[in-house]
């Protein structure tokens, strides 16, 4: 296999290519001219594992001294079990506390000593990952901390860690969450959308009761049960050679015990909305909110794409839709936002407008329905549909230039669609869409009939994060 493959030295310069060759956008613009088709750019990778089960995925590319380490657990706040909710954003937190041989609170101190940057982790629903980037001939140390944590956590971690991390977690839910401005509105939205019992149905951050009764036990077996070599993948990136980083791979995640991989519960049926729902909330804040959410399909199954492009004509620039109609002509929102979140079970489509002072949310969102009753009837246009892809598609190249990133894309596609080189398919699969697709999946993903629209109030007396007032279960508006 190569070392690097031929398409990566001209990432940037595809995508500086692309955008230099849109026409200024407008919604008048006609067609624009049929160019050749672009030849799609790869990412190539070595994928194997280990005999204990660790996944492993390697990436060359030696035009910068420097490797990424990229840790990918297969466990995020869908894999909790009932009363364990934030279990997995906890451990996020208690892996960098220390393990056997790495003392407490001295993990950062090794790799800043070591010239490392970008050291963090983070949690979602699906997933829970870790990532440094370090001086080449540092390599060897990144691999060792990330093995000693996943082999020797709990020789190290007692009652005393998990108290501390605890209160961090909750003290990090009171600040971005309870003491926020909407702060808690999200997490009605994502009660509604999804029932009681759904892995979506509660948010990664955990919930204050869960944690504070969780016992010693709970948390030692939530780490044994997905913490494990046959539950992770490794991807190492950047000027490496493939034969030495396998040797160092072997040499500290070879000898932690495999333990198999954890068993799943069954697949979670597909949520199926019969009636749309209005949720009244108050708040403490100072603007009146309007959010619209759907359930939609899961990250790279039929329709995501699709709907991503969706919200990209809505809301990504000032000529899109509900900006320009909203924020420019009548200047009744402060801001909007459209957006396809895409996650493994299924993904949340959302539309959100804050008014200005002297315009409330119904106001915006009868625009809102004016605007996409409008792109139903009368689809895009082909120069919003090449700008959208155009965007879309230089993004995805620029952001293929840091090795951090192109790291964490590589297990985004392992985890999701099994291939780290889907690369290819991902840029094609939006490539390849139509106005009529678009049309289609409006029509059929995003009806009124299973929608949720949130109405936030603002009221003196009321929370600064917001309370729920009210469900009107059968109404969209």
């Amino acid at each position: 296999m190569p070392r690097l493959a031929p398409t990566l030295l001209s990432f940037a310069a595809l995508a500086a290519t692309l955008l230099a060759s849109e026409p200024p956008p407008s919604h008048a613009d006609p067609a624009p001219p049929i160019a050749p088709p672009r030849a799609l750019p790869s990412l190539a990778s070595t994928k194997y594992k280990l005999p204990n089960g660790l996944e492993v995925i390697l990436h060359e590319d030696h035009r910068t001294p420097t490797v990424t380490t990229n840790l990918w657990y297969h466990v995020g706040s869908k894999d909790e079990p009932a009363h364990k909710n934030g279990f997995a954003h906890l451990f996020e937190h208690v892996m960098f506390q220390g393990s056997k041989h790495v003392a407490e609170d001295t993990f950062f101190r090794h790799l800043e000593q070591a010239g490392g940057t970008g050291v963090n982790g983070t949690t979602n629903t699906d997933r829970t990952n870790y990532f440094e980037t370090v001086p080449k001939n540092r390599l060897e140390l990144a691999l060792w901390l990330e093995s000693d944590r996943m082999g020797f956590l709990l020789d190290h971690a007692d009652a005393s860690t998990f108290q501390s991390q605890r209160e961090v977690v909750k003290n990090e839910r009171r600040q971005n969450y309870e003491n926020a401005p909407y702060g808690l509105v999200l997490s009605f939205i994502r009660a509604e959308l999804f029932p009681e019992g759904h892995p979506y149905h509660l948010l990664t951050i955990g919930t204050p009761q869960d944690l504070d009764n969780a016992t010693m036990e709970d948390v030692r077996g939530f780490f044994r049960t997905w913490y494990r070599p046959g539950n992770a993948t490794l991807v190492v990136c950047g000027d490496l050679e493939i034969a030495s980083t396998r040797a160092l791979v072997e040499k500290y995640f070879g000898p932690i015990p495999a333990n198999g991989e954890p068993a799943r519960p069954p697949p979670v049926p597909a949520v199926s909305r019969a009636a749309p729902t209005r949720l009244e909330v108050v708040a403490g804040v100072e603007l009146p909110r309007v959010t619209v959410s759907w359930v939609t399909p899961a990250f790279f199954a039929p329709g995501d794409a699709e709907l991503d492009v969706v919200a990209h004509v809505l809301s990504e620039g000032k000529t899109s839709r509900l900006y320009k109609r909203l924020v420019y002509d009548l200047q009744s929102a402060q801001s909007v936002s459209a957006s396809q979140q895409s996650m493994q079970l299924a993904s949340v489509f959302e539309i959100t407008a804050t008014a200005k002072p002297g315009h409330t949310p119904e106001e915006l969102l009868l625009e809102i329905d004016r605007e996409l009753d409008l792109l139903e009837q009368k689809g895009v246009t082909d120069a919003e549909l090449s700008r959208a892809k155009t965007v879309m598609e230089a993004q995805v190249l620029f952001d293929l230039e840091r090795g951090g990133s192109r790291a964490n894309r590589l297990n985004t596609y392992n985890h999701y669609t099994g291939d780290p080189g889907y690369l290819e398919r991902d840029l094609e699969r939006t490539r390849s869409i139509t106005r009529e697709a678009l049309a289609g999946a409006q029509k059929t993903l995003l009806p009124r009939s299973a929608r949720v629209v949130t109405i936030v109030t603002p009221e003196k007396d009321a929370p600064l994060a917001g309370r729920l007032v009210k469900a009107v279960k059968g109404s969209g508006k």
